[in-house]
Parts: structure tokens; sequence; C-alpha cells
């Protein structure tokens, strides 16, 4: 399903899980251009895989060593400091095009926070579903202490942390702990590291207890819902569910709650 290997990041495939993980600890998973252009190789397989089977259930992301992402790598940065306008536009837009990927796939994600994430490595936090965090991580936009924005991670974070607490840590560019974090809605679960992956795979395994084409419904209404008039959102959803009451998944489900028992697709069935 994906390329043999990747030369900045590992991608595991462990049954119906596929571990996606940052794989520079000697520079705290810092990214750059061949790491952004690995990750959308694997997120684009993933969104195929999504839409052609339901092998594959749950993505977990995360960070090799001591650290999830310190954002972006410094040797980069000093090439991208005397990029032109448009060079900077083309790498912005492939930062971007990489969090909508993660963000829209119709796979749940989960982040497994095992260090620091900064900057982008934030907008990888924001844009999986959820997050689960060693209670040792520590979060930081601090993007305008260098003249910056965080701007292709913006849509991400303020969805998650809402426009309020944005405006403390993103015009402050605040140090936040796992806890602050998981008090804004960033993080969903915090753990001492010694149970961080017993944690992700309590939460994997609820997942996986759902039925995948639900999984990716509820995403796609999560994602459309609040743009849309209450004139759309009345057929839109009255839709949503009538396909999904009348598709195999949602006959299987239907038929095992009635029999009282597990639906075909549970791990436990």
């Amino acid at each position: 399903m994906f390329r043999d290997s990747y030369s900045t990041i590992l991608c595991r495939v462990e049954g119906p899980v596929v571990r996606v993980v940052l794989n520079r600890p000697e520079v705290h998973n810092a990214f750059n251009g061949d790491m952004l252009a690995e990750l959308l190789d694997v997120f684009s397989v993933l969104h195929s895989a999504a839409r052609e089977s339901t092998d594959v259930r749950v993505v977990v992301f995360t960070g090799e060593g001591k650290s999830f992402c310190a954002g972006a790598d410094l040797n980069w940065m000093k090439r991208v400091k005397d990029f032109t306008f448009e060079e900077n536009l083309k790498e912005s837009l492939q930062i971007s095009e990489l969090f909508y990927s993660i963000y829209s796939l119709p796979l749940p994600t989960v982040a497994r926070v095992n260090g620091a994430a900064v900057g982008g490595g934030m907008g990888f936090v924001a844009s999986c579903d959820m997050a689960v965090a060693s209670s040792e991580a520590r979060f930081s936009l601090s993007e305008v202490k260098l003249g910056l924005v965080p701007a292709c991670i913006s849509p991400y974070v303020i969805r998650k942390a809402g426009e309020g607490a944005c405006r403390e840590f993103m015009l402050t560019g605040e140090r936040l702990t796992a806890e602050k974090a998981m008090r804004l809605g960033l993080v969903n679960e915090t753990v001492e590291p010694s149970g961080l992956d017993a944690a992700v795979s309590s939460l994997v395994e609820r997942l996986i207890s759902s039925g995948p084409r639900a999984i990716g419904m509820c995403k796609e209404l999560l994602r459309t819902v609040p743009g849309m008039s209450l004139d759309e959102v009345k057929t839109a959803t009255a839709e949503a569910i009538a396909r999904l009451r009348v598709s195999e998944e949602g006959q299987e489900g239907m038929k095992a709650f009635l029999e009282k028992r597990k639906p075909r697709w549970s791990s436990g069935a």
C-alpha cells in the first residue's frame, strides 16, 4: 500500500491500524520539504484506502524519540528565508494541503503526543481528530516571536480551542503544559509517559468498535454542517442517515443490535 521506505518518516501497518511516525529524532522530528512531501504521499494513499476498503480503520500519528515535532527544521528555514514570495507561497500551500489532508481523512486519526509539539507540530495535533498527550509534553505557537504567524495552522487550532483561547496563546507565544492544552480542547487526555501507549490503544479499540463508514460520515458532517444554513442542513443530514440505514454497514449494525450481538466489523466479533 505504501512505498517500501521513506527517508524522514516511518509507516507501519499493524492490522487495522496505521502508525505514521515522524522519524527525525536527532532534530526533534522537525519537518523539512522532504518530510512534507512524504507525509502528503502517505495521506494520499490513506485517502484512497479509505474509499476503497475498510481494512484500515485508524491512523495513529506520533514522533520517534523524545519529541512529537519541533516545527520547521532550522536548515530548511534558512533556505526558506531567502525565497521569493512565489516560492514561499508554493511551500506554504504544500503545508496547507498536508494539514487539510490529515483533517479531511475519512479515517479517525489519533495524535500520540509523546513530547514537544511546537509550531507545525501543534498543527499536526490539531489536524487529527483526537490527541492523547504525555503529561511531559509541551505545546507552543511562538511564530509571533519571529515576526511570523501560525497561518496555515490556525484553521485547525481555532476549531479545536476556539477564538478566545487562541487569542491568548497565539498572540503571546505562550508555552502550554499538557494539562492546559487539555483544558483548552487541544488534547483529549493526558497521562504519565509510561501510560501513553495503553491510553492510545484504549482509544483505538473504542474507534474500531464503531462502523467504519459511519465514522467517515460523522467526520464529513463535522466538517460541513457548521458551514450550512438550516435549510441546507435539513436535507443534507436526512440524506446522510437515509444512505447509512440502507447501506450494508447500517443494515448489519441495526441487525446486530436487535440480535444482541457484536457487528461484524467489531474487533471482538
